[in-house]
């Protein structure tokens, strides 16, 4: 039996596809923005924010970004640095509590030749994954297929980030 051609709506990726991108550093523009919900950021704290990528590798793809517009890791400030690992292990908390994945990737691009898109504004990646979530559309295709939208999958952290959050403030 033949099944019908299954569609891939992925929208918010249009802006990557075709380069129209608005100028300037987009973790800035986001940090600097008072619309959490817009800009996706689950969780702000005093120098770094927990935030959704905009184009993700897997649904829940999380990143913690810096307020501040740094590109090498030496050039953090101590606070931020200490911040920045504790927003890491809170949005692992809130992946494995939430998405339940059986592992995850964790990591920074530090430079272009590293594979950082964005080269001048460090940023930590956490990836959920699932055994299987690679198949023949990443393999043969060069396709990722992300089955979650970005607006749903921040519904979904929200709450459960916010109430580890105040565990985290409070400890």
């Amino acid at each position: 039996m033949c099944r019908p051609l299954e569609r891939i709506w992925a929208p918010w990726r249009i802006g990557y596809v075709t380069g129209d991108r608005p100028d300037g550093c987009p973790f800035c523009r986001k940090m600097q923005s008072d619309d959490d919900e817009e800009n996706l950021i689950l969780h702000r704290g005093q120098h770094c924010g927990v935030l959704l990528n905009t184009y993700p590798y897997n649904s829940g793809h999380l990143m913690v970004v810096p307020a501040a517009h740094v590109g090498e890791i030496g050039d953090l400030a101590p606070e931020a640095h200490a911040e920045l690992w504790d927003l890491t292990q809170l949005a692992i908390r809130t992946l494995q509590r939430t998405l339940c994945p059986q592992g995850l990737n964790v990591g920074m691009n530090l430079g272009q030749a590293a594979g950082a898109g964005i080269s001048d504004h460090l940023h930590m990646h956490i990836v959920p994954r699932w055994n299987g979530d690679t198949n023949y559309m990443t393999s043969v295709a060069e396709t990722r297929v992300v089955p979650q939208s970005l607006q749903d999958s921040y519904a979904q952290l929200l709450p459960v980030i916010r109430e580890l959050a105040t565990d985290l403030d409070g400890r």
